[in-house]
């Protein structure tokens, strides 16, 4: 039990370090950040306590790329209206318990009027309470605040694109493999499922094909942090091109990851009928699981895409010849599916549509 315990520990703690290694840009970034953000809001405005624009800082760092002009924007925003209110209650009505809840009601009521977040609401909310326990006005409402706010967020968007931004094409093949991995593996339990004629397997392939969205959605983010970053950070612009091949990559890896899905289900209802199912349709299924990895090589190297092509179109024609000796309707659903995804790994490697269906038909005889 110890020694579980230990190993477990020793897992753990090389999960977190790993974590910090790979993200370690952003406690740097947040620390130049803050710095800037409050040495401009006191040393060149002239504000004496700006505590808003180290939050402010803070606040815009933590989002991704694509998220941060957005965020500050709406910091900003939530900063002036949580102010605003906290200045003319406190100024109108004075100090107190019974004017700070009705500050924090009203905050709250008015972030989610205008707000589409609960981070908006929060920092409404936030910003009322700071201003009216802490720095409540005393002489008329100031917008020294909201000037510390925007000083906070603008600084935070320099800083990301200036100093030591992300590699965009580091984050777009971290996020690739995931997806690709799990969607060859999906492949292979179809084939293996097939194989046993075991609907149980199938129905396990099933949900995990399901389960593939969620990575899917994660390289998409990625697509956009990525095209934010080289829009941003003047030293990443370079790699504006090959972010657009990724992410004209991602787009058809969505559509290979639907069509297994549809794949799963057709192989889980030909099982449940007992129907036939040719060894050959395994066998193309394992050449197309051999495609999806080809291209999460490729994607990840940057490199040997043309290995993706020998596999896919074998894997059509295996099908498709397959097709040719049956008229079972579930078997042609799945050789519909092999040689729709086989199509979709061929313009996910840069082939136009009608390449990859003009490739997949002369494989197919």
């Amino acid at each position: 039990m110890f020694e579980d315990a230990a190993s477990r520990s020793r897992v753990s703690m090389a999960t977190r370090w790993q974590r910090v290694r790979t993200n370690w840009r952003i406690p740097l970034q947040a620390a130049v950040a803050v710095a800037l953000a409050w040495a401009i809001a006191k040393w060149v405005l002239g504000h004496d306590a700006p505590f808003f624009a180290p939050v402010a800082a803070i606040i815009a760092i933590g989002q991704s790329y694509y998220e941060r002009g957005r965020r500050a924007t709406e910091l900003v925003f939530a900063v002036t209206l949580g102010v605003m209110i906290a200045d003319l209650l406190a100024f109108q009505l004075g100090t107190g318990v019974p004017q700070l809840a009705l500050a924090v009601f009203i905050a709250v009521g008015l972030g989610m009027f205008f707000g589409t977040s609960a981070l908006f609401v929060n920092q409404v909310a936030i910003s009322a309470a700071l201003v009216f326990t802490i720095t409540p006005p005393t002489g008329g409402i100031s917008f020294a605040r909201t000037l510390d706010a925007l000083v906070g967020g603008v600084v935070a968007l320099v800083v990301a694109a200036v100093v030591l931004p992300a590699d965009p094409i580091r984050i777009l093949r971290g996020a690739a493999r995931p997806v690709l991995d799990e969607l060859c593996d999906t492949l292979r339990d179809i084939a293996e499922a097939l194989r046993r004629r075991s609907a149980d397997a199938a129905e396990a392939a099933l949900v995990r094909a399901r389960g593939i969205d969620e990575f899917g959605e994660r390289f998409f983010a990625a697509t956009h942090e990525s095209r934010s970053t080289a829009r941003m950070s003047p030293t990443r612009k370079r790699t504006r091109d090959t972010i657009e091949f990724y992410a004209e990559s991602a787009a058809r890896i969505d559509l290979a990851v639907r069509n297994v899905r549809v794949l799963a289900r057709g192989a889980m209802r030909a099982l449940a009928l007992d129907e036939n199912v040719p060894p050959e349709v395994a066998d193309a299924l394992e050449d197309l699981g051999r495609a999806v990895a080809a291209l999460a090589a490729a994607l990840e190297t940057g490199e040997g895409f043309d290995a993706v092509r020998e596999p896919a179109l074998k894997a059509a024609a295996t099908a498709t010849q397959v097709l040719d000796g049956t008229t079972n309707l579930s078997v042609s659903v799945i050789i519909g599916q092999i040689r729709s995804t086989s199509t979709d790994l061929l313009t996910g490697i840069g082939l136009t549509y009608e390449e990859a269906t003009g490739a997949v038909r002369a494989a197919s005889g």
